[in-house]
């Protein structure tokens, strides 16, 4: 017999209270049981409309991976070692980011980390200018690290940045800090987030152009001053695709017109993007 008068018995009646303590009771629980009782205290006026989501998200964080979030490979605005400071700074401004991953000879050497505000000391007195003087460390991890292993080794070596490599070291991605919390609190908009889409081309200090295969084809000719006709394919992905007669994989070149397409990064379901020459000056 209860001596409580104001209990209630059996599992039809249990309180909310009686629920979240049966659920860190230390008794078998799981993942489902947590977000159903969490919701319960969201209808029952406990958590607010914005917590709610939020512990949703933290939960959320435990279970995505790197390469579920990070920025693709083709995204990445790189900056060359060898590139002169004007070709850095034109870079820095038309992105508008405040940190850039530095390459060597080809994009899978990385050889740091230029944060923009470190440019700034070789105007008015100068300094020599020199990147590797200014570069910070990069950080390295795999595409499959867990996003709250990540958050964790962000606050520990306070870096905002790391860089994504596969399998193979080569460069698969970026992720920052933001890119993780946004997982837990939802889109942190910034003064660039309402400004128009990336280019899809990019015009290289060596006359060559950095072009993603979803650039459409009427945009690719007025851009480059081509002529190819868009009534088969949309995209220049899909007409260069054609040309090889199978699905590329990154490496390959083939020439279509008076240019030179080779293939920069592709995966196993597309081509993502290429570089681009004319054939007379490759």
């Amino acid at each position: 017999m209860n001596d409580d008068p104001g209990s209630t018995s059996g599992p039809a009646h249990r309180t909310w209270w009686d629920r979240l303590g049966h659920l860190f009771s230390g008794e078998p629980r799981n993942r489902e049981e947590l977000i159903e009782e969490l919701r319960t205290a969201h209808a029952n006026g406990l958590l607010s409309a914005d917590t709610l989501p939020m512990l949703e998200g933290a939960l959320k964080v435990t279970e995505l991976s790197v390469d579920d979030v990070m920025v693709p490979r083709v995204q990445i605005v790189m900056i060359a070692a060898s590139a002169p400071l004007e070709d850095i700074l034109a870079a820095v401004v038309e992105s508008g980011h405040s940190r850039f991953p530095v390459h060597g000879e080809d994009k899978d050497e990385i050889l740091g980390i230029l944060l923009a505000k470190d440019l700034l000391k070789f105007f008015g007195n100068g300094a020599e200018f020199d990147i590797h003087e200014i570069l910070r460390p990069a950080v390295l991890i795999p595409e499959s690290m867990r996003l709250n292993v990540l958050l964790a080794e962000f606050r520990r070596s306070r870096n905002h940045m790391a860089v994504v490599v596969d399998e193979y070291g080569g460069v698969a991605g970026l992720i920052t800090i933001e890119d993780v919390l946004e997982q837990i609190v939802g889109e942190i908009d910034d003064e660039h987030d309402d400004e128009e889409e990336p280019a899809l081309i990019h015009a290289q200090t060596d006359g060559s152009w950095l072009v993603s295969a979803l650039t459409p084809i009427e945009d690719f000719n007025e851009e480059i001053g081509s002529d190819f006709s868009d009534e088969e394919f949309d995209t220049i992905g899909g007409l260069i695709t054609s040309e090889f007669g199978h699905l590329p994989e990154a490496g390959e070149e083939t020439a279509a017109g008076e240019f030179l397409f080779h293939v920069i990064a592709a995966d196993d379901r597309r081509v993502q993007q290429f570089r681009v020459t004319r054939r007379d000056s490759d």
